[in-house]
């Protein structure tokens, strides 16, 4: 297994497993990826992929860098927007490998801090990041309303 940045003529595999993780989001994942690939790059600043033996890509990690992130001391933060491994794939380490190459980018960057979120009932999520080293820091329900 191989983890490096994305590559265009991945976009509709990278596309595929954006649907999977964001069902809700499916109408904007075309026009993201062909944003990111144009050059527009603040978010998402960055997108690896995760290989398979035969090549075929079977997850991603989507980052960022972000000015502010809950329980952060800094004020430019490597931000994992997006993590995603197909479940065949699942339990084998591809999501530790994504996670520490999105690390190492964090660091590349010059951040000294790496933060994510997931949805407080997404306790699969939670528990592969406590697994990976992230701490919990805050809980919190987001409101909005039309104006």
């Amino acid at each position: 297994m191989k983890v490096r940045p994305i590559e265009q003529r991945e976009a509709a595999d990278w596309e595929r497993m954006r649907k999977a993780l964001w069902p809700s989001a499916e109408a904007d994942h075309a026009r993201d990826i062909v944003r990111f690939f144009e050059g527009e790059r603040d978010n998402p600043s960055e997108v690896l992929v995760a290989l398979a033996d035969e090549g075929q890509p079977v997850g991603f990690a989507e980052l960022s860098i972000r000015p502010y992130a809950e329980g952060c001391e800094t004020r430019r933060v490597a931000y994992l927007e997006g993590w995603f491994v197909e479940s065949a794939h699942r339990r084998r380490g591809v999501g530790r490998a994504l996670v520490a190459a999105a690390e190492a980018w964090g660091r590349a960057q010059g951040c000294t801090e790496f933060a994510s979120d997931t949805e407080l009932h997404n306790e699969v999520s939670a528990t592969a990041h406590a697994a990976l080293g992230f701490e919990e820091v805050e809980r919190i329900i987001c409101f909005r309303k039309e104006l």
